[in-house]
């Protein structure tokens, strides 16, 4: 995928910094401290097929390409997936929820392999970046509302790190709600309100078009809810938007 003339064009240097600036303020967070104790514990007692690696254990940043046009916002990070190898949608497990977004986004040419499994596997995003509403991972997957609030200012900061973001994908409906709190906080105006739904596109006036994605979760993909050629399908409609200039309103 070949950039445009609206994409701007990225001082790898600074935006380097700035994302590294990020980065070291998620990594170094201690809000919430039911999540930071939970991380801690995991990463102590560790699961017995990975008894024998060392955890991250520390909030999770972000990854991918910092010209990307395209920006996945996920829930949290699994206990035993990014809480261990320190980034996002990595680990799970074969066919976990990061193997299961990856094949995806390698069959819609977002990522160079098909696969997350460790940090240091190879993979490159291309042209996207993912990171997450809530950068701890929560006991049972399910953070509190206090503890989503909590984490906006680093959705924030590393989105507005990233200049040439087009195309949101929100992986569930906790993160559809946190990138609208976001446009919220921007000032910007949305309504009707769009709702969450699979495939859904909202267009909304001065910032990026958001499409709505059941996450990629084991519970979601072991039901048949979520299905292979499901996401691959919102991979080409958020390609589609990605690479278009589309007015309001215009079919995908």
């Amino acid at each position: 995928m070949k950039p445009d003339s609206a994409v701007v064009r990225v001082n790898s240097r600074e935006t380097s910094r700035r994302l590294a600036d990020v980065s070291h303020a998620i990594t170094s967070c201690e809000r919430c401290p039911r999540l930071r104790e939970h991380c801690r514990t995991v990463a102590r007692v560790r699961k017995r097929a990975f008894r024998d690696e060392v955890y991250w254990g520390k909030p999770v940043p972000g990854y991918g390409d910092p010209a990307a046009r395209l920006l996945l916002v996920g829930l949290a990070p699994a206990a035993h997936g990014a809480n261990r190898t320190g980034r996002v949608f990595t680990g799970d497990g074969v066919g976990g929820s990061g193997d299961f977004l990856m094949s995806a986004l390698h069959r819609t040419g977002f990522a160079n392999i098909p696969t997350s499994q460790r940090a240091d596997d190879g993979l490159q995003l291309r042209d996207a970046y993912i990171l997450a509403a809530v950068r701890c991972a929560p006991p049972q997957n399910k953070p509190t509302p206090e503890e989503i609030a909590r984490c906006q200012d680093h959705l924030d900061a590393e989105a507005d790190a990233l200049p040439n973001v087009r195309v949101v994908v929100a992986l569930g409906r906790i993160a559809f709600d946190a990138w609208l709190q976001r446009l919220k906080r921007q000032g910007l105006t949305v309504t009707p309100r769009p709702q969450f739904a699979h495939g859904s596109v909202a267009r909304i006036d001065g910032a990026p078009t958001l499409v709505g994605c059941y996450h990629p979760s084991r519970q979601n993909t072991n039901t048949g809810k979520l299905t292979a050629p499901m996401m691959v399908d919102v991979f080409k409609k958020a390609k589609k938007y990605v690479e278009a200039h589309l007015v309001r309103g215009a079919p995908v």
